[in-house]
Protein backbone atom coordinates (compact mmCIF):
# COMPACT_ATOMS: atom_id res chain seq x y z
CA UNK A 1 0.00 0.00 0.00
CA UNK A 2 1.17 3.61 -0.90
CA UNK A 3 1.62 5.84 2.05
CA UNK A 4 2.00 9.62 0.96
CA UNK A 5 2.73 12.78 2.75
CA UNK A 6 2.73 16.26 1.50
CA UNK A 7 5.86 18.68 0.99
CA UNK A 8 5.70 21.81 2.68
CA UNK A 9 7.98 23.90 4.93
CA UNK A 10 7.08 22.20 7.87
CA UNK A 11 9.02 18.94 6.81
CA UNK A 12 11.23 19.91 3.75
CA UNK A 13 14.47 18.91 5.30
CA UNK A 14 16.68 16.11 4.72
CA UNK A 15 16.83 14.39 8.23
CA UNK A 16 13.06 14.94 8.32
CA UNK A 17 12.29 13.52 5.24
CA UNK A 18 14.38 10.91 6.16
CA UNK A 19 12.98 10.26 9.11
CA UNK A 20 9.68 9.73 7.63
CA UNK A 21 10.85 7.37 4.66
CA UNK A 22 12.21 5.09 6.88
CA UNK A 23 9.27 4.98 9.13
CA UNK A 24 7.66 4.00 5.52
CA UNK A 25 6.39 6.83 3.98
CA UNK A 26 6.37 5.65 0.18
CA UNK A 27 5.91 9.12 -1.58
CA UNK A 28 5.21 12.76 -1.68
CA UNK A 29 2.84 14.98 -3.11
CA UNK A 30 4.03 18.53 -4.26
CA UNK A 31 1.09 20.94 -4.04
CA UNK A 32 1.29 23.29 -6.77
CA UNK A 33 -1.66 25.30 -6.18
CA UNK A 34 0.95 27.22 -3.46
CA UNK A 35 4.42 26.94 -5.31
CA UNK A 36 5.50 26.56 -8.80
CA UNK A 37 7.73 23.34 -8.97
CA UNK A 38 10.17 25.59 -10.68
CA UNK A 39 10.07 27.42 -7.02
CA UNK A 40 10.46 24.24 -5.25
CA UNK A 41 13.74 23.63 -5.98
CA UNK A 42 15.18 23.87 -2.18
CA UNK A 43 12.61 21.37 -1.56
CA UNK A 44 13.21 18.74 -4.11
CA UNK A 45 17.42 19.05 -3.28
CA UNK A 46 16.57 17.85 0.55
CA UNK A 47 13.84 15.39 -0.78
CA UNK A 48 16.66 13.99 -2.91
CA UNK A 49 19.93 14.23 -0.13
CA UNK A 50 16.87 11.74 1.83
CA UNK A 51 16.30 9.11 -0.50
CA UNK A 52 20.31 8.60 -0.84
CA UNK A 53 20.67 9.03 3.07
CA UNK A 54 17.71 6.16 3.29
CA UNK A 55 18.24 4.28 -0.43
CA UNK A 56 14.59 4.61 -0.38
CA UNK A 57 13.35 6.11 -3.76
CA UNK A 58 10.04 7.90 -2.75
CA UNK A 59 7.06 8.81 -5.59
CA UNK A 60 6.66 12.78 -6.38
CA UNK A 61 2.64 13.22 -7.00
CA UNK A 62 2.72 16.52 -8.15
CA UNK A 63 -1.11 18.15 -7.40
CA UNK A 64 -2.04 20.61 -10.01
CA UNK A 65 -3.92 24.19 -10.04
CA UNK A 66 -6.94 22.55 -12.40
CA UNK A 67 -10.13 24.07 -12.36
CA UNK A 68 -10.41 24.35 -8.56
CA UNK A 69 -10.86 27.64 -6.91
CA UNK A 70 -8.98 29.40 -4.53
CA UNK A 71 -8.45 32.87 -3.23
CA UNK A 72 -5.39 35.15 -3.78
CA UNK A 73 -2.40 36.07 -1.86
CA UNK A 74 -3.27 38.04 1.67
CA UNK A 75 -0.84 40.38 2.99
CA UNK A 76 -0.72 38.10 6.06
CA UNK A 77 -3.27 35.81 7.94
CA UNK A 78 -6.56 37.47 8.07
CA UNK A 79 -9.15 37.02 11.29
CA UNK A 80 -13.11 36.95 10.60
CA UNK A 81 -14.80 36.91 13.25
CA UNK A 82 -18.89 35.50 13.11
CA UNK A 83 -20.78 38.77 11.98
CA UNK A 84 -17.91 40.45 10.41
CA UNK A 85 -18.30 42.09 7.25
CA UNK A 86 -15.82 40.90 4.58
CA UNK A 87 -15.48 42.19 0.92
CA UNK A 88 -14.64 39.69 -1.60
CA UNK A 89 -12.97 41.05 -4.48
CA UNK A 90 -12.53 44.66 -5.58
CA UNK A 91 -9.76 45.44 -2.85
CA UNK A 92 -10.94 42.90 -0.22
CA UNK A 93 -10.13 39.20 0.09
CA UNK A 94 -8.73 38.47 -3.53
CA UNK A 95 -11.16 35.63 -5.27
CA UNK A 96 -10.70 34.65 -8.87
CA UNK A 97 -12.25 36.38 -11.84
CA UNK A 98 -14.82 33.22 -12.98
CA UNK A 99 -16.20 33.25 -9.39
CA UNK A 100 -16.99 37.23 -9.40
CA UNK A 101 -20.82 36.40 -11.50
CA UNK A 102 -21.48 33.91 -8.25
CA UNK A 103 -21.53 36.63 -5.85
CA UNK A 104 -24.70 37.16 -5.57
CA UNK A 105 -26.76 37.99 -2.49
CA UNK A 106 -28.04 34.50 -0.61
CA UNK A 107 -24.82 32.77 -1.60
CA UNK A 108 -22.86 30.84 0.14
CA UNK A 109 -18.83 31.27 0.50
CA UNK A 110 -17.06 28.36 1.62
CA UNK A 111 -13.10 29.15 2.28
CA UNK A 112 -10.47 26.43 3.40
CA UNK A 113 -12.01 23.27 2.79
CA UNK A 114 -15.31 24.59 4.70
CA UNK A 115 -13.70 25.76 7.79
CA UNK A 116 -15.14 28.99 7.40
CA UNK A 117 -18.25 29.82 6.33
CA UNK A 118 -19.46 33.68 4.54
CA UNK A 119 -22.99 34.74 3.11
CA UNK A 120 -22.87 37.03 0.25
CA UNK A 121 -25.43 40.18 1.47
CA UNK A 122 -24.71 42.72 -0.90
CA UNK A 123 -23.16 42.67 -4.55
CA UNK A 124 -20.57 45.06 -5.95
CA UNK A 125 -19.30 46.34 -9.37
CA UNK A 126 -16.19 44.75 -8.46
CA UNK A 127 -17.35 41.95 -6.12
CA UNK A 128 -19.54 41.56 -3.09
CA UNK A 129 -19.64 41.85 0.52
CA UNK A 130 -20.67 38.76 2.64
CA UNK A 131 -21.44 38.83 6.41
CA UNK A 132 -18.75 35.78 8.39
CA UNK A 133 -21.51 32.89 9.65
CA UNK A 134 -18.51 31.31 10.90
CA UNK A 135 -15.11 32.57 11.64
CA UNK A 136 -11.62 31.69 11.66
CA UNK A 137 -8.43 33.05 10.49
CA UNK A 138 -7.84 32.87 6.99
CA UNK A 139 -4.87 32.41 5.24
CA UNK A 140 -3.46 33.45 1.43
CA UNK A 141 -4.15 30.61 -1.49
CA UNK A 142 -6.87 28.90 0.61
CA UNK A 143 -9.75 26.67 -1.53
CA UNK A 144 -12.99 28.70 -2.35
CA UNK A 145 -16.40 26.74 -3.17
CA UNK A 146 -19.63 28.10 -3.95
CA UNK A 147 -22.66 25.23 -3.32
CA UNK A 148 -24.81 25.18 -6.63
CA UNK A 149 -22.77 27.74 -8.92
CA UNK A 150 -22.16 26.74 -11.84
CA UNK A 151 -18.32 27.45 -12.65
CA UNK A 152 -16.36 25.86 -15.09
CA UNK A 153 -12.84 26.86 -15.66
CA UNK A 154 -10.73 25.35 -17.69
CA UNK A 155 -9.34 22.14 -16.83
CA UNK A 156 -5.53 23.20 -17.51
CA UNK A 157 -4.20 26.40 -17.15
CA UNK A 158 -1.32 28.04 -18.27
CA UNK A 159 0.56 27.42 -14.93
CA UNK A 160 -0.14 23.71 -15.36
CA UNK A 161 0.89 23.49 -18.58
CA UNK A 162 4.54 25.22 -17.26
CA UNK A 163 4.64 22.97 -14.74
CA UNK A 164 4.58 19.88 -16.96
CA UNK A 165 7.01 21.01 -18.65
CA UNK A 166 9.16 20.95 -15.54
CA UNK A 167 8.35 17.84 -14.48
CA UNK A 168 9.82 15.46 -16.59
CA UNK A 169 13.24 16.18 -15.43
CA UNK A 170 12.50 16.60 -11.38
CA UNK A 171 11.46 13.21 -10.44
CA UNK A 172 7.78 13.37 -11.02
CA UNK A 173 6.03 9.77 -10.74
CA UNK A 174 2.32 11.10 -11.29
CA UNK A 175 0.09 13.84 -11.59
CA UNK A 176 -2.80 14.72 -9.53
CA UNK A 177 -5.92 16.28 -11.33
CA UNK A 178 -7.92 18.48 -8.94
CA UNK A 179 -11.87 18.83 -9.76
CA UNK A 180 -12.39 16.54 -12.47
CA UNK A 181 -15.91 16.92 -13.78
CA UNK A 182 -15.74 14.27 -16.12
CA UNK A 183 -13.88 12.29 -19.38
CA UNK A 184 -13.26 15.42 -21.09
CA UNK A 185 -11.32 16.83 -18.08
CA UNK A 186 -9.00 13.95 -18.11
CA UNK A 187 -8.58 13.75 -22.03
CA UNK A 188 -7.42 17.58 -21.96
CA UNK A 189 -5.01 16.39 -19.25
CA UNK A 190 -3.44 13.59 -21.25
CA UNK A 191 -3.03 15.68 -24.08
CA UNK A 192 -1.07 18.19 -22.23
CA UNK A 193 0.81 15.33 -20.82
CA UNK A 194 1.69 14.05 -23.93
CA UNK A 195 2.67 17.85 -25.27
CA UNK A 196 5.25 18.18 -22.38
CA UNK A 197 6.91 14.56 -23.09
CA UNK A 198 5.40 13.29 -19.94
CA UNK A 199 2.40 11.08 -21.32
CA UNK A 200 3.63 8.01 -19.27
CA UNK A 201 2.88 9.75 -15.79
CA UNK A 202 0.23 8.06 -13.95
CA UNK A 203 -2.86 10.40 -13.68
CA UNK A 204 -4.59 10.87 -10.51
CA UNK A 205 -8.45 11.82 -10.74
CA UNK A 206 -9.78 13.86 -7.69
CA UNK A 207 -13.29 13.69 -7.04
CA UNK A 208 -14.26 16.48 -4.98
CA UNK A 209 -17.62 17.59 -6.58
CA UNK A 210 -20.90 16.14 -7.28
CA UNK A 211 -20.52 16.57 -10.83
CA UNK A 212 -17.24 14.13 -10.27
CA UNK A 213 -19.28 11.62 -8.36
CA UNK A 214 -22.05 11.03 -10.67
CA UNK A 215 -19.57 10.86 -13.78
CA UNK A 216 -16.94 8.50 -11.83
CA UNK A 217 -18.03 5.56 -14.13
CA UNK A 218 -17.04 7.39 -17.33
CA UNK A 219 -14.05 8.32 -15.27
CA UNK A 220 -13.01 4.81 -14.47
CA UNK A 221 -11.84 3.52 -17.36
CA UNK A 222 -9.63 6.72 -17.78
CA UNK A 223 -7.59 7.40 -14.75
CA UNK A 224 -4.66 5.51 -13.57
CA UNK A 225 -6.63 5.83 -9.89
CA UNK A 226 -9.38 7.70 -8.10
CA UNK A 227 -8.80 10.06 -5.32
CA UNK A 228 -11.68 10.45 -2.80
CA UNK A 229 -10.62 14.04 -1.56
CA UNK A 230 -12.83 14.83 0.89
CA UNK A 231 -12.06 18.44 1.78
CA UNK A 232 -14.12 20.12 -0.96
CA UNK A 233 -15.98 17.22 -1.36
CA UNK A 234 -17.64 17.76 1.99
CA UNK A 235 -18.25 21.27 0.94
CA UNK A 236 -20.60 19.92 -2.01
CA UNK A 237 -23.18 18.19 0.88
CA UNK A 238 -24.31 18.41 4.15
CA UNK A 239 -21.26 17.09 6.03
CA UNK A 240 -22.81 13.73 7.49
CA UNK A 241 -23.72 12.80 3.81
CA UNK A 242 -20.18 12.53 2.92
CA UNK A 243 -18.90 8.82 4.57
CA UNK A 244 -21.88 7.09 2.14
CA UNK A 245 -20.58 9.13 -0.78
CA UNK A 246 -16.70 7.81 0.38
CA UNK A 247 -18.27 3.93 0.47
CA UNK A 248 -19.86 4.58 -2.55
CA UNK A 249 -16.84 5.80 -4.59
CA UNK A 250 -15.24 3.08 -2.84
CA UNK A 251 -17.26 0.08 -4.09
CA UNK A 252 -17.24 1.61 -7.73
CA UNK A 253 -13.49 1.53 -7.92
CA UNK A 254 -13.47 -2.21 -5.63
CA UNK A 255 -15.85 -3.53 -8.43
CA UNK A 256 -14.17 -1.80 -11.60
CA UNK A 257 -10.77 -3.05 -9.96
CA UNK A 258 -9.50 0.47 -9.99
CA UNK A 259 -6.84 1.88 -7.47
CA UNK A 260 -8.54 4.54 -5.10
CA UNK A 261 -6.44 7.05 -2.50
CA UNK A 262 -8.55 8.37 0.83
CA UNK A 263 -7.25 11.66 1.19
CA UNK A 264 -7.88 14.67 3.27
CA UNK A 265 -8.23 15.33 7.55
CA UNK A 266 -7.10 11.93 7.84
CA UNK A 267 -4.75 12.74 11.02
CA UNK A 268 -5.65 17.11 11.16
CA UNK A 269 -5.28 16.77 14.63
CA UNK A 270 -1.45 16.38 14.06
CA UNK A 271 -0.76 19.71 12.83
CA UNK A 272 -0.99 20.92 16.78
CA UNK A 273 -1.29 17.43 18.55
CA UNK A 274 1.54 14.54 18.98
CA UNK A 275 -1.20 12.00 19.45
CA UNK A 276 -4.14 11.68 17.09
CA UNK A 277 -7.94 11.32 18.11
CA UNK A 278 -9.07 7.63 18.37
CA UNK A 279 -11.36 8.96 15.29
CA UNK A 280 -9.22 9.88 13.16
CA UNK A 281 -6.95 6.33 13.47
CA UNK A 282 -10.26 4.60 13.07
CA UNK A 283 -10.93 6.66 10.12
CA UNK A 284 -7.76 5.34 8.50
CA UNK A 285 -8.12 1.90 9.57
CA UNK A 286 -11.46 1.80 7.72
CA UNK A 287 -9.79 3.29 4.76
CA UNK A 288 -7.64 0.05 4.18
CA UNK A 289 -10.40 -2.31 4.94
CA UNK A 290 -11.87 -0.38 2.74
CA UNK A 291 -9.84 -1.54 -0.13
CA UNK A 292 -7.60 1.93 -0.61
CA UNK A 293 -4.52 1.19 -2.47
CA UNK A 294 -3.16 4.60 -1.10
CA UNK A 295 -3.40 7.37 1.81
CA UNK A 296 -2.52 10.26 1.85
CA UNK A 297 -2.04 13.23 4.64
CA UNK A 298 -2.03 16.94 3.40
CA UNK A 299 -1.27 20.12 6.43
CA UNK A 300 -0.16 17.57 8.87
CA UNK A 301 3.27 17.19 6.92
CA UNK A 302 3.21 20.16 5.26
CA UNK A 303 2.86 22.92 7.71
CA UNK A 304 2.27 20.94 11.19
CA UNK A 305 4.25 20.78 13.71
CA UNK A 306 4.87 16.76 14.26
CA UNK A 307 5.32 15.69 10.69
CA UNK A 308 7.65 12.71 11.92
CA UNK A 309 4.89 11.84 14.33
CA UNK A 310 2.26 12.24 11.66
CA UNK A 311 4.19 9.42 9.37
CA UNK A 312 4.60 7.45 12.74
CA UNK A 313 0.73 6.94 12.81
CA UNK A 314 0.26 6.80 9.55
CA UNK A 315 2.20 4.21 9.21
CA UNK A 316 1.25 1.76 12.37
CA UNK A 317 -2.51 2.05 11.82
CA UNK A 318 -2.43 1.31 8.04
CA UNK A 319 0.12 -1.91 8.82
CA UNK A 320 -2.23 -2.96 11.79
CA UNK A 321 -5.31 -3.22 9.59
CA UNK A 322 -3.28 -5.09 6.94
CA UNK A 323 -2.66 -7.39 10.03
CA UNK A 324 -6.06 -7.22 11.37
CA UNK A 325 -7.04 -8.18 7.23
CA UNK A 326 -4.71 -11.23 6.65
CA UNK A 327 -5.50 -12.69 10.03
CA UNK A 328 -9.48 -12.30 8.67
CA UNK A 329 -8.68 -14.02 5.53
CA UNK A 330 -6.47 -16.78 7.31
CA UNK A 331 -9.48 -17.19 9.18
CA UNK A 332 -11.90 -17.53 6.47
CA UNK A 333 -9.56 -19.89 4.34
CA UNK A 334 -10.72 -23.54 4.59
CA UNK A 335 -8.30 -25.85 6.49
Amino acid sequence: MEIYGTLGPACARADTLARMLELGMTGLRLNLSHVALTGAEDWLEELEKAAAMTGVRPGLVIDMQGPELRIGALAGPVTLAEGDTVRLGGDGVPVPEAALPALAPGREVLLDDGKLLLRVTRSLPDGAEAAVVRGGTLLSRKSLALPGADIRPPAVTEADRANLRAARDRGVTAVMQPFVRGREDLEEVRAALGEAGCGKLRLLAKIESMAGVEKLPQLLPDADEIVIARGDLGNAMPLWELPAVQKRIAAACRAAGRPFMVVTQMLASMERSPVPTRAEVSDIFNAVLDGASSVMVTGETAAGRYPVETMRYLVNTVRAAERYMSVCAEKASPV
